[in-house]
Protein backbone atom coordinates (compact mmCIF):
# COMPACT_ATOMS: atom_id res chain seq x y z
CA UNK A 1 0.00 0.00 0.00
CA UNK A 2 2.72 2.35 0.84
CA UNK A 3 4.20 1.61 -2.42
CA UNK A 4 1.51 2.62 -4.51
CA UNK A 5 0.89 5.78 -2.48
CA UNK A 6 4.76 6.79 -3.38
CA UNK A 7 3.83 5.55 -7.29
CA UNK A 8 1.39 8.32 -7.22
CA UNK A 9 2.99 10.74 -5.94
CA UNK A 10 5.99 10.56 -7.94
CA UNK A 11 4.02 10.18 -11.30
CA UNK A 12 2.09 13.04 -10.31
CA UNK A 13 5.50 15.21 -9.68
CA UNK A 14 6.60 14.25 -12.87
CA UNK A 15 3.77 15.13 -15.14
CA UNK A 16 3.34 18.12 -13.08
CA UNK A 17 7.33 18.84 -14.40
CA UNK A 18 6.31 17.55 -18.00
CA UNK A 19 3.39 19.96 -17.86
CA UNK A 20 5.68 22.95 -16.57
CA UNK A 21 8.36 22.09 -19.15
CA UNK A 22 5.68 21.26 -22.13
CA UNK A 23 4.68 25.34 -21.52
CA UNK A 24 7.78 26.64 -20.88
CA UNK A 25 8.70 24.72 -24.85
CA UNK A 26 5.53 26.25 -26.14
CA UNK A 27 7.15 29.87 -24.57
CA UNK A 28 10.53 29.15 -26.14
CA UNK A 29 8.96 28.02 -29.51
CA UNK A 30 6.95 31.47 -29.40
CA UNK A 31 9.70 33.66 -28.33
CA UNK A 32 12.09 31.28 -31.02
CA UNK A 33 9.56 31.98 -33.64
CA UNK A 34 9.67 35.53 -33.02
CA UNK A 35 12.98 35.33 -32.93
CA UNK A 36 13.08 33.64 -36.49
CA UNK A 37 11.22 36.34 -37.89
CA UNK A 38 12.94 38.83 -36.72
CA UNK A 39 16.50 37.13 -37.85
CA UNK A 40 14.13 36.79 -41.24
CA UNK A 41 13.55 40.38 -41.43
CA UNK A 42 17.10 41.58 -40.69
CA UNK A 43 18.32 39.02 -43.30
CA UNK A 44 15.71 40.99 -46.11
CA UNK A 45 17.21 43.90 -44.89
CA UNK A 46 21.03 43.06 -45.21
CA UNK A 47 19.98 41.70 -48.72
CA UNK A 48 18.17 44.86 -49.39
CA UNK A 49 21.26 46.95 -48.13
CA UNK A 50 23.30 44.72 -50.52
CA UNK A 51 21.23 45.49 -53.46
CA UNK A 52 21.66 49.39 -52.27
CA UNK A 53 25.43 49.15 -52.06
CA UNK A 54 25.64 47.32 -55.19
CA UNK A 55 23.51 49.80 -57.09
CA UNK A 56 25.64 52.76 -55.85
CA UNK A 57 28.44 51.19 -56.45
CA UNK A 58 27.50 50.91 -60.05
CA UNK A 59 26.02 54.76 -59.86
CA UNK A 60 29.18 56.05 -58.59
CA UNK A 61 31.23 54.04 -61.41
CA UNK A 62 28.93 55.28 -63.91
CA UNK A 63 29.38 58.43 -62.62
CA UNK A 64 33.03 58.67 -62.28
CA UNK A 65 32.89 57.56 -66.05
CA UNK A 66 30.71 60.58 -67.16
CA UNK A 67 32.47 62.96 -64.65
CA UNK A 68 35.60 61.80 -66.75
CA UNK A 69 34.12 61.92 -70.32
CA UNK A 70 32.64 65.63 -68.77
CA UNK A 71 36.45 66.70 -68.26
CA UNK A 72 37.26 65.58 -71.71
CA UNK A 73 34.62 66.98 -73.40
CA UNK A 74 35.29 70.29 -71.31
CA UNK A 75 39.17 70.01 -72.32
CA UNK A 76 38.28 69.61 -75.70
CA UNK A 77 35.96 72.42 -75.77
CA UNK A 78 37.85 74.76 -74.20
CA UNK A 79 40.70 73.91 -76.61
CA UNK A 80 38.41 74.99 -79.56
CA UNK A 81 37.28 77.87 -78.37
CA UNK A 82 41.36 79.10 -77.50
CA UNK A 83 41.83 77.96 -80.89
CA UNK A 84 39.41 79.88 -82.74
CA UNK A 85 39.52 82.65 -80.47
CA UNK A 86 43.45 82.90 -81.20
CA UNK A 87 43.03 82.04 -85.39
CA UNK A 88 41.48 85.43 -85.21
CA UNK A 89 43.92 87.50 -83.55
CA UNK A 90 46.74 85.65 -85.34
CA UNK A 91 44.82 86.59 -88.91
CA UNK A 92 44.03 90.23 -87.43
CA UNK A 93 47.93 89.77 -86.79
CA UNK A 94 48.78 88.89 -89.79
CA UNK A 95 46.88 91.79 -91.58
CA UNK A 96 48.29 94.42 -89.55
CA UNK A 97 51.71 93.24 -89.77
CA UNK A 98 51.73 92.47 -93.64
CA UNK A 99 48.51 93.76 -94.93
CA UNK A 100 50.66 96.93 -96.85
CA UNK A 101 52.23 93.99 -98.80
CA UNK A 102 49.37 93.39 -99.67
CA UNK A 103 48.84 96.50 -102.19
CA UNK A 104 52.10 95.70 -103.62
CA UNK A 105 50.86 92.40 -104.48
CA UNK A 106 47.60 93.86 -106.23
CA UNK A 107 49.68 96.08 -108.14
CA UNK A 108 52.03 93.72 -109.33
CA UNK A 109 49.63 91.74 -111.01
CA UNK A 110 47.35 95.41 -112.16
CA UNK A 111 50.36 96.45 -113.96
CA UNK A 112 50.67 93.17 -116.42
CA UNK A 113 47.07 93.63 -116.96
CA UNK A 114 47.62 97.49 -117.51
CA UNK A 115 50.39 96.87 -119.95
CA UNK A 116 47.95 94.28 -121.59
CA UNK A 117 45.23 96.48 -122.18
CA UNK A 118 46.95 99.65 -122.60
CA UNK A 119 44.57 102.00 -120.47
CA UNK A 120 47.42 103.27 -118.10
CA UNK A 121 50.11 105.66 -119.18
CA UNK A 122 53.40 104.60 -118.54
CA UNK A 123 54.20 107.17 -116.30
CA UNK A 124 51.45 106.47 -113.77
CA UNK A 125 52.56 103.30 -113.53
CA UNK A 126 56.25 104.40 -112.91
CA UNK A 127 54.77 106.71 -110.13
CA UNK A 128 52.82 103.98 -108.46
CA UNK A 129 55.69 101.63 -108.42
CA UNK A 130 57.77 104.23 -106.72
CA UNK A 131 54.95 104.62 -104.10
CA UNK A 132 55.01 101.09 -103.38
CA UNK A 133 58.70 101.13 -103.09
CA UNK A 134 58.42 104.04 -100.52
CA UNK A 135 55.74 102.03 -98.54
CA UNK A 136 57.73 98.37 -98.53
CA UNK A 137 61.16 99.01 -97.80
CA UNK A 138 61.88 95.58 -97.34
CA UNK A 139 59.55 93.83 -99.44
CA UNK A 140 61.44 92.35 -102.24
CA UNK A 141 58.47 92.51 -104.68
CA UNK A 142 58.81 95.96 -104.72
CA UNK A 143 62.08 96.86 -106.56
CA UNK A 144 60.61 94.30 -108.65
CA UNK A 145 57.55 96.41 -109.91
CA UNK A 146 59.43 99.34 -110.32
CA UNK A 147 61.55 97.23 -112.34
CA UNK A 148 59.21 96.63 -114.40
CA UNK A 149 58.19 100.23 -114.73
CA UNK A 150 61.50 101.28 -115.79
CA UNK A 151 61.80 98.27 -118.53
CA UNK A 152 58.13 100.20 -119.97
CA UNK A 153 59.74 103.88 -119.66
CA UNK A 154 62.98 102.16 -121.40
CA UNK A 155 64.81 103.21 -118.59
CA UNK A 156 67.45 100.78 -118.61
CA UNK A 157 69.47 102.03 -115.65
CA UNK A 158 66.95 102.47 -113.69
CA UNK A 159 65.64 99.14 -114.04
CA UNK A 160 68.87 96.94 -113.89
CA UNK A 161 69.47 98.89 -110.08
CA UNK A 162 66.10 98.15 -109.89
CA UNK A 163 66.50 94.38 -110.80
CA UNK A 164 69.94 94.29 -108.55
CA UNK A 165 67.88 95.75 -105.28
CA UNK A 166 65.35 92.67 -105.68
CA UNK A 167 67.95 90.03 -106.01
CA UNK A 168 69.43 91.71 -102.76
CA UNK A 169 66.26 91.16 -101.15
CA UNK A 170 65.19 87.87 -102.31
CA UNK A 171 67.50 86.34 -104.94
CA UNK A 172 65.57 83.11 -105.41
CA UNK A 173 61.93 85.17 -105.27
CA UNK A 174 63.34 87.65 -107.94
CA UNK A 175 64.74 85.25 -109.92
CA UNK A 176 61.45 83.42 -110.34
CA UNK A 177 59.16 85.93 -110.28
CA UNK A 178 61.13 87.42 -113.67
CA UNK A 179 61.05 83.81 -115.06
CA UNK A 180 57.33 84.09 -115.35
CA UNK A 181 56.84 87.50 -116.08
CA UNK A 182 59.53 87.38 -119.10
CA UNK A 183 57.64 83.92 -120.17
CA UNK A 184 54.21 85.76 -119.87
CA UNK A 185 55.55 88.09 -122.50
CA UNK A 186 57.14 85.39 -124.62
CA UNK A 187 60.96 86.82 -123.76
CA UNK A 188 61.93 82.85 -124.24
CA UNK A 189 65.41 83.92 -124.03
CA UNK A 190 65.01 86.21 -121.00
CA UNK A 191 62.94 83.62 -119.05
CA UNK A 192 65.11 80.63 -119.71
CA UNK A 193 67.77 82.87 -118.56
CA UNK A 194 65.83 83.84 -115.42
CA UNK A 195 65.06 79.73 -115.47
CA UNK A 196 67.93 79.00 -115.08
CA UNK A 197 69.48 81.47 -112.55
CA UNK A 198 66.85 80.11 -110.10
CA UNK A 199 67.23 76.63 -110.80
CA UNK A 200 71.19 76.93 -110.35
CA UNK A 201 70.37 78.10 -106.60
CA UNK A 202 68.31 75.12 -105.25
CA UNK A 203 69.47 72.58 -103.17
CA UNK A 204 67.16 69.36 -103.51
CA UNK A 205 67.80 68.88 -99.56
CA UNK A 206 66.66 72.00 -98.53
CA UNK A 207 64.02 73.47 -101.45
CA UNK A 208 62.28 77.15 -100.18
CA UNK A 209 58.59 76.90 -100.37
CA UNK A 210 58.44 78.91 -103.41
CA UNK A 211 59.38 75.62 -106.04
CA UNK A 212 55.52 75.20 -105.45
CA UNK A 213 55.20 77.79 -108.10
CA UNK A 214 57.96 76.20 -110.21
CA UNK A 215 56.69 72.95 -110.28
CA UNK A 216 53.50 74.11 -110.73
CA UNK A 217 54.13 75.53 -113.75
CA UNK A 218 56.04 72.81 -114.89
CA UNK A 219 53.15 70.52 -114.71
CA UNK A 220 51.19 72.82 -116.20
CA UNK A 221 53.50 73.35 -119.30
CA UNK A 222 53.87 76.96 -118.37
CA UNK A 223 57.50 77.54 -119.32
CA UNK A 224 57.06 75.55 -122.79
CA UNK A 225 59.31 72.93 -124.45
CA UNK A 226 62.41 73.62 -124.23
CA UNK A 227 61.89 74.73 -120.37
CA UNK A 228 59.87 71.64 -119.62
CA UNK A 229 62.84 69.28 -120.45
CA UNK A 230 65.21 71.28 -118.78
CA UNK A 231 62.49 70.88 -115.75
CA UNK A 232 61.98 67.40 -116.51
CA UNK A 233 65.77 66.49 -116.06
CA UNK A 234 66.40 68.37 -113.63
CA UNK A 235 63.89 66.67 -111.45
CA UNK A 236 64.73 63.56 -112.28
CA UNK A 237 68.65 64.46 -111.32
CA UNK A 238 66.95 65.50 -108.00
CA UNK A 239 64.84 62.31 -107.08
CA UNK A 240 68.61 60.37 -108.40
CA UNK A 241 70.72 62.37 -106.12
CA UNK A 242 68.31 62.26 -102.90
CA UNK A 243 68.07 58.71 -103.66
CA UNK A 244 71.57 57.92 -103.22
CA UNK A 245 71.84 59.29 -99.67
CA UNK A 246 72.00 56.11 -97.05
CA UNK A 247 68.19 54.84 -95.49
CA UNK A 248 66.10 57.15 -98.11
CA UNK A 249 64.04 54.01 -99.33
CA UNK A 250 62.86 53.66 -95.78
CA UNK A 251 62.35 57.37 -95.02
CA UNK A 252 60.23 57.80 -98.22
CA UNK A 253 58.32 54.41 -96.90
CA UNK A 254 57.89 56.07 -93.26
CA UNK A 255 56.89 59.67 -94.54
CA UNK A 256 54.53 58.15 -96.98
CA UNK A 257 53.30 55.59 -94.22
CA UNK A 258 52.44 58.62 -92.30
CA UNK A 259 51.06 60.36 -95.05
CA UNK A 260 48.79 57.51 -95.78
CA UNK A 261 47.52 56.59 -92.21
CA UNK A 262 46.65 60.04 -91.57
CA UNK A 263 43.71 59.44 -94.15
CA UNK A 264 42.28 56.77 -91.74
CA UNK A 265 38.73 57.59 -90.70
CA UNK A 266 37.28 56.31 -87.48
CA UNK A 267 34.49 53.13 -87.67
CA UNK A 268 31.40 53.69 -86.90
CA UNK A 269 30.46 53.77 -83.51
CA UNK A 270 27.49 52.25 -83.81
CA UNK A 271 29.16 49.11 -85.16
CA UNK A 272 29.77 45.32 -83.07
CA UNK A 273 28.17 46.68 -79.63
CA UNK A 274 28.28 43.66 -78.34
CA UNK A 275 32.16 43.19 -79.34
CA UNK A 276 32.69 46.66 -78.24
CA UNK A 277 31.54 45.31 -74.65
CA UNK A 278 32.09 42.21 -74.08
CA UNK A 279 35.54 41.85 -75.86
CA UNK A 280 39.26 42.51 -74.61
CA UNK A 281 40.59 42.33 -78.09
CA UNK A 282 38.09 45.23 -79.36
CA UNK A 283 40.66 47.98 -79.65
CA UNK A 284 43.12 46.00 -81.77
CA UNK A 285 40.03 44.56 -84.05
CA UNK A 286 39.10 48.38 -84.53
CA UNK A 287 42.74 49.68 -85.57
CA UNK A 288 42.85 46.41 -87.74
CA UNK A 289 39.19 47.05 -89.39
CA UNK A 290 40.13 50.72 -89.98
CA UNK A 291 43.60 49.83 -91.35
CA UNK A 292 41.43 47.24 -94.01
CA UNK A 293 39.23 50.78 -94.78
CA UNK A 294 41.78 52.50 -95.42
CA UNK A 295 42.62 50.86 -98.54
CA UNK A 296 39.18 52.25 -100.00
CA UNK A 297 39.67 55.84 -98.45
CA UNK A 298 43.41 55.81 -100.71
CA UNK A 299 41.71 54.26 -103.52
CA UNK A 300 39.19 56.72 -103.92
CA UNK A 301 41.87 59.69 -102.96
CA UNK A 302 44.34 58.93 -105.68
CA UNK A 303 41.64 57.84 -108.50
CA UNK A 304 39.42 61.37 -107.48
CA UNK A 305 43.11 62.89 -108.43
CA UNK A 306 44.11 60.71 -111.63
CA UNK A 307 40.62 60.84 -113.32
CA UNK A 308 40.13 65.23 -112.42
CA UNK A 309 39.92 67.04 -116.09
CA UNK A 310 42.35 69.46 -115.79
CA UNK A 311 42.33 72.16 -119.48
CA UNK A 312 44.64 74.32 -118.57
CA UNK A 313 43.59 77.78 -120.18
CA UNK A 314 45.11 78.62 -123.28
CA UNK A 315 45.27 82.38 -121.81
CA UNK A 316 49.17 82.28 -121.27
CA UNK A 317 48.66 85.63 -119.67
CA UNK A 318 45.93 84.44 -117.09
CA UNK A 319 47.71 80.93 -116.01
CA UNK A 320 51.02 83.24 -115.45
CA UNK A 321 48.87 85.55 -113.24
CA UNK A 322 47.82 82.72 -111.29
CA UNK A 323 51.22 81.66 -110.30
CA UNK A 324 52.30 84.97 -109.56
CA UNK A 325 49.18 85.40 -107.20
CA UNK A 326 50.53 82.29 -105.42
CA UNK A 327 54.43 83.37 -105.66
CA UNK A 328 53.71 87.12 -103.76
CA UNK A 329 51.10 86.13 -101.86
CA UNK A 330 51.85 82.80 -100.18
CA UNK A 331 55.54 82.06 -99.54
CA UNK A 332 56.95 85.55 -97.16
CA UNK A 333 59.53 84.05 -94.84
CA UNK A 334 58.83 87.03 -92.65
CA UNK A 335 54.92 85.51 -92.24
CA UNK A 336 56.62 82.16 -91.50
CA UNK A 337 56.34 81.73 -87.86
CA UNK A 338 52.49 83.20 -88.12
CA UNK A 339 51.78 80.67 -90.43
CA UNK A 340 52.54 77.98 -88.59
CA UNK A 341 49.98 79.18 -85.68
CA UNK A 342 47.73 80.19 -88.00
CA UNK A 343 48.15 76.27 -89.28
CA UNK A 344 47.86 74.31 -86.21
CA UNK A 345 44.97 75.97 -84.94
CA UNK A 346 43.28 75.54 -88.25
CA UNK A 347 44.01 71.98 -87.04
CA UNK A 348 42.71 71.98 -83.39
CA UNK A 349 39.56 73.09 -84.74
CA UNK A 350 39.23 70.24 -87.51
CA UNK A 351 39.67 68.04 -84.64
CA UNK A 352 37.24 69.69 -82.26
CA UNK A 353 39.43 70.42 -80.17
CA UNK A 354 41.60 67.52 -79.81
CA UNK A 355 45.29 69.00 -79.42
CA UNK A 356 47.19 66.15 -79.56
CA UNK A 357 46.03 64.91 -82.58
CA UNK A 358 45.97 68.06 -84.06
CA UNK A 359 49.81 68.37 -83.21
CA UNK A 360 50.38 64.85 -84.72
CA UNK A 361 48.75 66.07 -88.04
CA UNK A 362 51.02 68.86 -88.11
CA UNK A 363 53.89 67.25 -87.48
CA UNK A 364 52.54 64.52 -90.42
CA UNK A 365 52.20 67.21 -92.93
CA UNK A 366 55.34 69.26 -92.64
CA UNK A 367 53.57 71.38 -95.06
CA UNK A 368 54.18 75.23 -93.42
CA UNK A 369 58.23 74.80 -93.35
CA UNK A 370 60.36 76.97 -94.60
CA UNK A 371 62.83 74.54 -96.24
CA UNK A 372 62.01 71.13 -97.42
CA UNK A 373 63.52 68.01 -99.53
CA UNK A 374 61.82 67.63 -102.73
CA UNK A 375 60.33 63.98 -101.67
CA UNK A 376 58.79 66.08 -98.80
CA UNK A 377 57.26 68.29 -101.18
CA UNK A 378 55.97 65.98 -103.29
CA UNK A 379 54.27 64.57 -100.65
CA UNK A 380 52.69 67.55 -99.22
CA UNK A 381 51.06 68.13 -103.25
CA UNK A 382 49.82 64.80 -103.34
CA UNK A 383 48.29 64.64 -100.25
CA UNK A 384 47.82 68.25 -98.54
CA UNK A 385 47.00 70.07 -101.78
CA UNK A 386 45.46 73.07 -100.16
CA UNK A 387 47.82 73.75 -97.89
CA UNK A 388 50.44 73.45 -100.21
CA UNK A 389 48.82 75.61 -102.83
CA UNK A 390 48.91 72.89 -105.29
CA UNK A 391 46.75 72.62 -108.22
CA UNK A 392 45.45 69.33 -109.75
CA UNK A 393 48.31 68.71 -112.39
CA UNK A 394 50.61 69.09 -109.84
CA UNK A 395 48.80 66.68 -107.79
CA UNK A 396 49.08 64.11 -110.61
CA UNK A 397 52.50 64.83 -111.37
CA UNK A 398 53.67 64.33 -107.71
CA UNK A 399 51.36 60.79 -107.51
CA UNK A 400 53.00 60.08 -110.61
CA UNK A 401 56.86 60.83 -109.36
CA UNK A 402 55.86 58.85 -106.16
CA UNK A 403 54.03 56.24 -107.12
CA UNK A 404 56.53 53.68 -106.47
CA UNK A 405 57.12 55.14 -102.76
CA UNK A 406 52.91 54.88 -102.01
CA UNK A 407 53.07 51.41 -103.14
CA UNK A 408 55.73 50.28 -100.92
CA UNK A 409 54.56 52.18 -98.25
CA UNK A 410 50.23 51.45 -98.74
CA UNK A 411 52.13 47.27 -98.85
CA UNK A 412 53.99 47.82 -96.01
CA UNK A 413 50.43 49.15 -94.34
CA UNK A 414 48.63 46.48 -95.61
CA UNK A 415 51.08 43.78 -94.54
CA UNK A 416 51.43 45.75 -90.71
CA UNK A 417 47.84 45.40 -90.86
CA UNK A 418 47.25 42.19 -91.38
CA UNK A 419 49.89 40.86 -89.08
CA UNK A 420 48.24 42.79 -86.31
CA UNK A 421 44.54 41.38 -86.98
CA UNK A 422 44.06 38.98 -84.26
CA UNK A 423 43.22 35.28 -84.42
CA UNK A 424 42.18 34.70 -81.48
CA UNK A 425 38.97 37.01 -80.25
CA UNK A 426 38.34 37.30 -76.54
CA UNK A 427 35.33 37.37 -74.92
CA UNK A 428 34.23 37.85 -71.04
CA UNK A 429 31.04 37.95 -69.85
CA UNK A 430 31.79 38.88 -66.22
CA UNK A 431 33.99 35.98 -64.71
CA UNK A 432 33.15 33.72 -68.01
CA UNK A 433 36.45 34.05 -70.74
CA UNK A 434 35.90 31.92 -74.02
CA UNK A 435 37.81 32.73 -77.33
CA UNK A 436 36.85 32.40 -80.77
CA UNK A 437 38.23 32.75 -84.28
CA UNK A 438 35.38 33.31 -86.50
CA UNK A 439 32.00 33.02 -84.29
CA UNK A 440 31.50 29.14 -85.51
CA UNK A 441 32.48 27.77 -81.94
CA UNK A 442 29.04 28.23 -80.71
CA UNK A 443 28.20 25.03 -79.55
CA UNK A 444 31.32 24.24 -77.80
CA UNK A 445 31.29 28.04 -76.10
CA UNK A 446 27.72 27.85 -74.60
CA UNK A 447 29.00 24.24 -73.21
CA UNK A 448 31.78 25.79 -71.62
CA UNK A 449 29.68 28.68 -70.38
CA UNK A 450 27.30 26.38 -69.08
CA UNK A 451 30.17 24.41 -67.49
CA UNK A 452 31.55 27.45 -65.80
CA UNK A 453 28.44 28.39 -64.51
CA UNK A 454 27.47 24.82 -63.32
CA UNK A 455 30.92 25.36 -60.91
CA UNK A 456 30.04 28.60 -59.95
CA UNK A 457 26.49 27.05 -58.80
CA UNK A 458 28.52 24.30 -56.85
CA UNK A 459 30.23 26.81 -55.72
CA UNK A 460 27.30 28.42 -54.25
CA UNK A 461 25.40 25.51 -53.31
CA UNK A 462 28.35 24.34 -50.95
CA UNK A 463 28.64 27.53 -49.38
CA UNK A 464 24.83 27.41 -49.16
CA UNK A 465 24.74 23.78 -47.10
CA UNK A 466 24.70 24.02 -43.24
CA UNK A 467 27.73 24.72 -41.81
CA UNK A 468 29.99 23.13 -38.93
CA UNK A 469 27.79 25.32 -36.05
CA UNK A 470 24.44 24.27 -37.74
CA UNK A 471 25.08 20.52 -37.05
CA UNK A 472 27.22 20.85 -33.67
CA UNK A 473 23.42 22.79 -32.91
CA UNK A 474 21.58 19.37 -33.44
CA UNK A 475 24.48 17.51 -31.86
CA UNK A 476 23.63 19.85 -28.89
CA UNK A 477 20.41 20.01 -28.55
CA UNK A 478 20.40 15.91 -28.77
CA UNK A 479 22.84 15.70 -26.55
CA UNK A 480 20.89 18.12 -23.55
CA UNK A 481 17.93 16.20 -24.40
CA UNK A 482 19.47 12.83 -23.22
CA UNK A 483 21.29 14.21 -20.43
CA UNK A 484 18.76 16.71 -19.10
CA UNK A 485 15.30 15.28 -19.01
CA UNK A 486 14.86 15.28 -15.50
CA UNK A 487 17.11 19.53 -15.34
CA UNK A 488 15.03 21.85 -17.08
CA UNK A 489 17.24 23.78 -18.04
CA UNK A 490 18.87 21.53 -19.87
CA UNK A 491 15.75 20.30 -21.88
CA UNK A 492 15.19 24.58 -22.38
CA UNK A 493 18.41 24.29 -24.02
CA UNK A 494 18.16 21.39 -26.06
CA UNK A 495 15.08 22.64 -27.28
CA UNK A 496 16.75 26.04 -28.63
CA UNK A 497 19.53 24.12 -30.60
CA UNK A 498 17.23 21.86 -32.20
CA UNK A 499 15.11 24.87 -32.99
CA UNK A 500 18.53 26.46 -34.39
CA UNK A 501 19.41 23.60 -36.42
CA UNK A 502 15.52 23.43 -37.92
CA UNK A 503 15.44 26.82 -39.22
CA UNK A 504 18.90 26.22 -40.25
CA UNK A 505 17.98 23.30 -42.80
CA UNK A 506 14.87 25.34 -43.96
CA UNK A 507 16.80 28.52 -44.49
CA UNK A 508 19.03 26.27 -46.34
CA UNK A 509 16.34 24.75 -48.73
CA UNK A 510 15.27 28.08 -49.38
CA UNK A 511 18.72 29.73 -50.59
CA UNK A 512 19.26 26.57 -52.75
CA UNK A 513 16.17 27.33 -54.64
CA UNK A 514 16.66 30.80 -55.27
CA UNK A 515 20.19 29.78 -55.94
CA UNK A 516 19.24 27.02 -58.73
CA UNK A 517 16.41 29.79 -60.34
CA UNK A 518 19.22 32.89 -60.43
CA UNK A 519 21.68 30.51 -62.14
CA UNK A 520 19.09 29.46 -64.43
CA UNK A 521 18.74 33.04 -65.35
CA UNK A 522 22.00 33.86 -65.47
CA UNK A 523 22.68 31.35 -67.94
CA UNK A 524 20.06 32.24 -70.11
CA UNK A 525 20.98 35.65 -69.80
CA UNK A 526 25.03 35.08 -70.77
CA UNK A 527 24.09 32.74 -73.24
CA UNK A 528 22.02 35.79 -74.65
CA UNK A 529 25.15 38.09 -74.75
CA UNK A 530 27.23 35.51 -75.43
CA UNK A 531 25.36 34.26 -79.34
CA UNK A 532 25.14 38.48 -79.78
CA UNK A 533 29.07 38.69 -79.61
CA UNK A 534 29.79 35.87 -81.59
CA UNK A 535 27.25 37.47 -84.35
CA UNK A 536 29.28 40.49 -84.04
CA UNK A 537 32.44 38.34 -84.95
CA UNK A 538 30.52 36.88 -88.02
CA UNK A 539 30.18 40.22 -89.21
CA UNK A 540 33.77 41.39 -88.19
CA UNK A 541 35.21 38.89 -90.27
CA UNK A 542 33.28 39.20 -93.16
CA UNK A 543 33.74 43.00 -93.64
CA UNK A 544 37.51 42.96 -92.99
CA UNK A 545 37.76 40.12 -95.63
CA UNK A 546 35.71 42.81 -98.12
CA UNK A 547 37.47 45.44 -96.69
CA UNK A 548 40.92 43.92 -97.10
CA UNK A 549 40.33 43.08 -100.57
CA UNK A 550 40.18 46.35 -101.74
CA UNK A 551 43.98 46.20 -100.67
CA UNK A 552 44.69 45.14 -104.92
CA UNK A 553 43.13 48.31 -106.60
CA UNK A 554 45.56 50.75 -105.36
CA UNK A 555 48.08 48.99 -107.16
CA UNK A 556 45.94 48.20 -110.30
CA UNK A 557 45.26 52.45 -110.00
CA UNK A 558 48.89 53.34 -109.76
CA UNK A 559 51.11 50.96 -111.22
CA UNK A 560 50.23 52.23 -114.91
CA UNK A 561 50.90 55.97 -114.10
CA UNK A 562 53.77 57.63 -115.70
CA UNK A 563 54.74 61.28 -115.15
CA UNK A 564 55.07 62.25 -118.74
CA UNK A 565 50.74 61.49 -118.89
CA UNK A 566 50.70 64.76 -116.65
CA UNK A 567 52.61 67.11 -118.19
CA UNK A 568 50.96 69.24 -120.83
CA UNK A 569 52.47 71.73 -123.20
CA UNK A 570 49.00 74.05 -123.74
CA UNK A 571 51.50 76.90 -123.80
CA UNK A 572 53.83 76.20 -125.78
CA UNK A 573 53.23 79.21 -127.88
CA UNK A 574 52.54 82.52 -126.65
CA UNK A 575 52.15 85.84 -127.59
CA UNK A 576 54.26 89.13 -126.78
CA UNK A 577 53.05 91.43 -124.11
CA UNK A 578 55.64 93.72 -123.36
Amino acid sequence: MADQVVSRADLSGINSSLRSLDHSLNTISNNLNVVAQQVAAVSMQVSSVEQQVEMTKNDLDRLAAEFREFVRQDALHKNLQLAETRLVKIRQELENKFGHYEEVRRRAIGILQAVDTSLVRKETIGLASEEQLLAAPRYWLAPCLVALSAWLNDNRELAERAVMEALRRDDEKTSLFFALVTRRGGRFRASSAWLERYLGQLDPNELKREIVVLVDAFANGIFGLEARKRCGMLIRSWLEELSQKPGFVEAQREQWKNALRAKAAALDPTKFPHLREYSPTWPQLQQALEGAHLHDIIYQYFNFILTQDVVPTKDLAAAVDQLLDVLVREFDAEELPLRREERINELIIQQNGDRQAAEQLFANERVVEERLDFTQLLTNFAMYPAESKASVATQKLAVALSKDWILEAHRDLTAENRNAVPLDIEITVDEWKGVSRDGGNEAELVEQLDRHLQEKKKEALKRNRPGFMNWLSLAAGLGFLWFGLETRFLLVVSAICLIVFVYGQIKSATNKKKIEREFAELFENHKQILLAVLSDIVDYRREYEAADANAVLIGELLEPVTPDQYVYSTHDSARTVI
